[in-house]
């Protein structure tokens, strides 16, 4: 019977994109966006880290579970047919137990949290394990994904003063709106082998009405964006931030013009810019006052 043999942690490594930062990113800002809205600026540094690593932890956790849930079909794909899936170098019970054990750091984090953070994780960890399988029941997984990693804003508020206030909603609705378009542009990539291998997602959803609804869904995070900058009273650098987080988004939608796969790949590489200014902005707007 396979277990976890340590000798095979570059391919466990591989398995979970540690050499492929940009999930933790994007997991990361909000989370990080959400310390500082629900701290006035002056986050517990000591939450900072926690979220940061379980950004890595959990992200790490998802992509293992989605090799998972994609065994059978990464082979198919261009893009995936040299993951260790694919390939044969990793067994489903090493991967199942590498899930496990990367939930397990996770949840060994929340003791520095509080018990309403406890009880908020549990629908991170759900939907981190649900979010591969729904590629194969419905068009919409981004829509999924987006509240997977969108799941650390009440987290964060949970955390750090004890509560979560229906004005994270609005935050988190707009995290769900952006995840969905950049997400989108990544299906793009691998859209007419996905219809091929039977995966579903929102590139092939939304079909020759990709680029418009994606840029509905890119305004709606601007706008609601800018609702949660007035609903928290930050100053300007925030919203000068923000300005420049719609400048990246208006870049992306440029990317992707002509479909070409490596730019819409960009476009979707480009979203770690986007949660970097707007946490940039509160940083700036928290210093300033």
């Amino acid at each position: 019977m396979a277990s976890l043999n340590w000798q095979n942690r570059s391919v466990y490594f591989e398995l979970m994109r540690v050499n492929r930062p940009i999930g933790t990113y994007l997991v990361a800002w909000p989370a990080l966006w959400a310390l500082m809205l629900a701290s006035a600026g002056r986050p517990d540094l000591v939450l900072v880290v926690v979220f940061c690593t379980g950004a890595f932890l959990m992200r790490s956790a998802g992509c293992v579970i989605n090799d998972y849930a994609d065994r059978n079909w990464d082979g198919q794909i261009q893009r995936t047919k040299t993951r260790p899936f694919a390939e044969g170098r990793v067994s489903e019970k090493e991967a199942l137990q590498l899930f496990a054990l990367l939930c397990l750091c996770a949840a060994l984090l929340l003791f520095l949290t509080n018990t309403l953070t406890w009880w908020w994780s549990l629908g991170a960890v759900f939907l981190a394990g649900v979010y591969p399988f729904t590629k194969r029941i419905t068009q919409l997984p981004q829509f999924v994904l987006g509240m997977a990693f969108a799941w650390a804003i009440p987290m964060a508020f949970a955390a750090q003063i004890n509560s979560v206030p229906q004005s994270v909603w609005v935050i988190y609705t707009a995290v769900i709106a952006w995840v969905v378009a950049y997400d989108t542009f990544y299906a793009m990539v691998d859209r007419d082998e996905d219809i091929t291998a039977g995966i579903k997602s929102t590139a092939i959803l939304f079909g020759t009405y990709d680029r418009p609804i994606t840029g509905l869904l890119q305004l709606t995070f601007t706008v609601l964006m800018a609702w949660t900058g007035l609903i928290f009273g930050v100053g300007t650098f925030y919203f000068i931030g923000l300005l420049i987080a719609a400048g990246l988004l208006i870049h992306q939608q440029w990317l992707i013009r002509n479909y070409n796969k490596d730019n819409c790949f960009k476009a979707f590489l480009n979203n770690h810019y986007v949660g970097m200014a707007i946490f940039v902005g509160l940083v700036l707007d928290s210093l300033t006052k």
